[in-house]
């Protein structure tokens, strides 16, 4: 645009000096000389008023030519001026519109790469769900197999612990008839004895003979009974560390079934977890549904910027069109002045 300031004496001066070089003093040559300053309508004006002060035909003559030739420029330099306020605008616009639609593409991207990063991590949140609910399945089925093992050796050591009490009661009750047996014996002995003492001396030898080989045979009973205590504590012994064992196993049955009862808990969490991941899945599928709407519509915004490209070259070339006639008008002008 023209600098406003130029003075009159200044639009004289130019055209006084491109008199003296023998140029025609047009607008646009005075505005030349000027340096690009001015409105082209002030310069008009202040060379009619100049032509007006220096009078004369020629100045009238020459003052139709000009008038014309300064309404030509002046219609071609609005009309450009126009075409390029039009050019500016609709680059504006484009360009405004450019980076709108380039933010909501960006946006649309950023948008589409976090739900991408979010499915993602669902995914591997759910793959280590489901690595996780596998082991804890593999973990309670040993458990299981484990807990089993032990119930049978439990019920095992439960019948040894039942036939050795079922022994341990045999052999106090044959202790026992063997006490009574020998009780018995020694009072029919005693009882003998006191007859055959008032008996004759070879009753007594015989008796004393018979005493002797009781003896032996109580000998042999004690032995026997000696050997029956000595079984039956081995065999309290062995029921000590079987009551023992008994209950190392009831002790590790109830550590089993806590245990089960934890990873019964974890089942339950691994069902929750699975209810998850699938609603996660349903959220995946839309985040990627949405993801395509987002897509359409950048390439919308394409299609949309094309446009605006197109109408964009459509006007620089409706513009140059416009410069041509322009440019034909002052050629005809000027070779209208000259002749």
């Amino acid at each position: 645009m023209a600098k406003p300031g130029v003075y009159k004496s200044e639009v004289k001066k130019a055209r006084d000096s491109l008199v003296a070089q023998g140029k025609h003093p047009s607008v646009d040559a005075v505005r030349i000389a000027l340096g690009n300053t001015g409105s082209k309508t002030t310069i008009h004006k202040y060379l009619k008023e100049l032509e007006v002060e220096k009078g004369g035909a020629d100045a009238r003559q020459v003052s139709i030519s000009e008038a014309l030739q300064d309404l030509v420029e002046r219609l071609a330099t609005q009309l450009q001026e126009e075409a390029n306020g039009q050019i500016d605008a609709a680059r504006a616009q484009q360009a405004e519109q450019g980076k709108r639609h380039a933010a909501a593409l960006t946006a649309a991207q950023q948008e589409a790469a976090q739900w991408r990063d979010q499915a993602q991590q669902f995914d591997t949140a759910l793959q280590n769900e489901r690595a996780a609910h596998a082991q804890t399945r593999e973990a309670l089925q040993q458990e299981t197999i484990t807990r089993h093992t032990a119930e049978q050796h439990a019920r095992d050591l439960k019948d040894r612990l039942a036939e050795n009490e079922a022994h341990r009661q045999s052999l106090e009750e044959k202790h026992q008839h063997a006490r009574g047996a020998l009780e018995h014996y020694r009072q029919s002995v005693k009882e003998q004895r006191d007859q055959d003492a008032r008996r004759h001396e070879q009753q007594i030898q015989q008796l004393q003979a018979e005493l002797r080989m009781v003896q032996q045979t109580v000998s042999v009973k004690q032995e026997d009974v000696t050997r029956l205590n000595q079984e039956g504590a081995r065999l309290v012994a062995e029921l000590s560390h079987a009551q023992q064992a008994l209950r190392e196993e009831q002790e590790r049955g109830r550590r089993l079934a806590a245990r089960i009862d934890v990873l019964q808990v974890i089942e339950q969490r691994c069902g929750i977890l699975e209810a998850q991941g699938a609603e996660r899945e349903v959220m995946i599928e839309d985040l990627r549904r949405q993801h395509a709407a987002a897509s359409s519509s950048a390439q919308s915004l394409r299609d949309q910027m094309q446009t605006t490209q197109l109408e964009l070259a459509s006007a620089k070339a409706a513009l140059a069109a416009q410069q041509d006639i322009a440019a034909e008008l002052r050629t005809f002008l000027d070779t209208r002045a000259k002749s």
